[in-house]
């Protein structure tokens, strides 16, 4: 079966799309447990769900591109940084953790951009565990799982959001350290 050269990429652009979307109906009751709490936290669910989708498009059907390496993970980012933005406006998570996350990501994002022309950065192990744990940290806070299961799962919440802030800063520090590694292997030796 032929599978379209840019169906990953369309992919990838719709997750980016879906990002404003997803907050609005975040935002739009006033976080409240109301049925568009729940069609927000499943639209994250279904667009973060896409970032396997369409890396594994690329990979079995060997449609790998640059573009998709740049643009996969800044579409992981756009999704959960929306995602902690909105849940520090609702006051549901502290707003450190939000700047936190977001000045690695926004970091990272810009050094792969100035880079882009020289070399594509490809998302190492490290920081695609980072996007699982937060993919799985944001969807456990999105849904109002308290109204079904009690308060209790507030606890779940809190220790995936933890551990989805620790793979943050510590991916960050690999791909930092990464790079540096990188450009020194690649100056040429001095005579």
């Amino acid at each position: 079966m032929a599978v379209p050269r840019q169906l990953p990429n369309a992919i990838t652009i719709a997750r980016i799309l879906c990002a404003p979307v997803f907050l609005w109906m975040l935002l739009a009751d006033a976080g409240g447990d109301s049925a568009l709490r729940w069609w927000a936290g499943a639209l994250f669910v279904v667009a973060i769900a896409t970032d396997g989708i369409d890396g594994y498009i690329a990979r079995r059907y060997e449609i790998v591109t640059d573009l998709g390496k740049l643009l996969d993970p800044i579409a992981d980012k756009v999704l959960t940084g929306f995602a902690f933005v909105g849940l520090s406006i609702l006051g549901e998570l502290p707003w450190w953790v939000t700047i936190l996350v977001l000045v690695r990501e926004i970091g990272i994002t810009v050094h792969r951009l100035l880079v882009a022309s020289d070399h594509v950065v490809a998302a190492a192990w490290m920081g695609k565990l980072k996007t699982v744990a937060q993919a799985v940290a944001l969807s456990l806070a999105l849904m109002p799982l308290w109204t079904i299961v009690g308060d209790g799962v507030l606890w779940v919440n809190v220790v995936t959001m933890w551990i989805a802030v620790i793979l943050t800063v510590a991916s960050g520090i690999d791909y930092v350290v990464a790079e540096i590694r990188g450009s020194r292997r690649a100056r040429p030796a001095r005579p």
